[in-house]
């Protein structure tokens, strides 16, 4: 199963759409979005993509009333979680949360495949030793806003693989949805 992995998208709803719909057109089946979604009308263009996305809050919670609302009424394809979560995906054990320390300290259980965080609006992508003795991957797609960041960045993850690459959002894709 293939996924977009985004965080800290700060009300830019068409750079997000922008992430979703690349993703979607090489084969996503699911959307993770780490935090700071702001305010409802983020979500609403990258719904029309038809794609489940699971989310959590983030330190800049904007509307989460909107939120709610908004995943009361999407026939289960928004997953609004609150501040963090525990999801499986792809027969995987992920992890959702915005903050790095959090995502750190989770990662470091083994209790997960994935774990993916925002908050930093800095990629990274690696792999963390668990108390287990295995590895967790932990990943932070950085900002699909671009803000405080040299670019727009998301990451493009396979589940059956456990590979994930970070993308670049082009600049007029923001325009473009």
């Amino acid at each position: 199963m293939k996924i977009c992995i985004l965080s800290d998208s700060h009300d830019r709803g068409p750079m997000m759409a922008a992430a979703v719909a690349t993703a979607k057109a090489e084969g996503a089946e699911a959307v993770i979005h780490c935090g700071d979604i702001i305010g409802g009308n983020t979500l609403k263009a990258s719904l029309k993509h038809g794609l489940p996305i699971h989310a959590v809050h983030g330190n800049n919670l904007g509307d989460p009333v909107s939120i709610a609302r908004i995943a009361c009424h999407s026939e289960g394809q928004l997953h609004y979680h609150g501040q963090d979560a525990a999801i499986e995906l792809g027969g995987r054990r992920i992890f959702l949360t915005h903050y790095p320390h959090i995502g750190h300290g989770m990662a470091c259980t083994g209790d997960y495949d994935l774990v993916c965080c925002g908050h930093s609006h800095e990629t990274e992508i690696r792999q963390q030793a668990n108390i287990k003795g295995g590895l967790t991957w932990l990943v932070n797609p950085g900002t699909v806003a671009g803000l405080g960041a040299p670019t727009a960045t998301w990451i493009f993850g396979d589940l059956a693989t456990l590979k994930f690459e970070i993308r670049e959002l082009a600049p007029e894709s923001a325009t473009k949805q």
